[in-house]
């Protein structure tokens, strides 16, 4: 137990209180539209701590409300065979990147998830989707996922460009949560992955990521309650907002 509080016994009370605030406003944002705990987390841990302390931080809760997410919709085979080409090259796009640029404690960190975070946010708010025709999904999945994988080692952020590119598929709701559930466990993976070649996913580490997991937990339920009682697409708009926002403040400020 001792080992599972050390990181937050040297990190202090301050910035264990933005820890626990962090994980359950984003598991609140996850619960509601079904993305965003990596997003939300990596951008407001980033003002505070160094981006590889932070990826570090979100494994555990991304791994176990992703795998949640993904475990309903019944469409799991389905979704495996079509997009096997995007999840084997977020991996090896993901692990390359770590080799190649890794999340280290400089400030081009900071400012790489800052332009992700804006780029994300755009792209939300101007609401213009990408349509994948089917004969493209052969060779456009594969490097969609590698381009995903090199971001996500660079920046700790899993939505560009996979996020797009399966909003693209004309899935249905059920079958597009259940997509998004199973690339972000894939990047998460990775991630994890990726870091533990870095050194910089322990067991102190992990143990800190572990005790993240509650607060994420309760905000997904929160968010999950939440979703049935307010405008979704008012939520969505806030969530883009204070995304660009953020973004806008790392990419400047790094």
């Amino acid at each position: 137990m001792t080992t599972f509080l050390m990181f937050y016994q040297e990190i202090g009370p301050g910035l264990t209180a933005l820890v626990i605030l962090t994980f359950l406003l984003a598991g609140a944002v996850k619960g509601t539209i079904g993305l965003g705990l990596p997003t939300v987390a990596m951008g407001l841990l980033g003002l505070a701590m160094p981006p590889a302390q932070a990826a570090a931080l979100l494994i555990v809760p991304s791994t176990l409300t992703n795998l949640w997410q993904l475990a309903s919709g019944g469409h799991l085979l389905v979704l495996m065979r079509r997009l096997g080409g995007l999840l084997l090259m977020i991996f090896v796009g993901t692990l390359l990147g770590s080799a190649w640029l890794g999340i280290d404690n400089g400030p081009w960190a900071s400012h790489a998830l800052g332009g992700a975070l804006l780029v994300y946010a755009l792209l939300g708010l101007l609401g213009r989707g990408l349509q994948v025709p089917a004969a493209g999904e052969k060779w456009l999945g594969p490097l969609c996922g590698l381009l995903t994988g090199v971001v996500t080692a660079a920046t700790g952020v899993f939505v560009l460009p996979a996020v797009p590119y399966l909003q693209g598929l004309g899935l249905g709701r059920d079958e597009l949560i259940q997509a998004l559930g199973l690339s972000f466990t894939v990047s998460t993976l990775a991630l994890a992955v990726g870091l533990a070649g870095q050194g910089a996913l322990g067991g102190q580490a992990l143990g800190a990521s572990l005790l993240a997991l509650a607060p994420a937990v309760l905000g997904m339920l929160a968010g999950q309650w939440l979703r049935g009682r307010i405008s979704a697409l008012l939520f969505r708009r806030c969530f883009f907002v204070g995304l660009a926002l953020l973004g806008c403040h790392l990419l400047l400020n790094g």
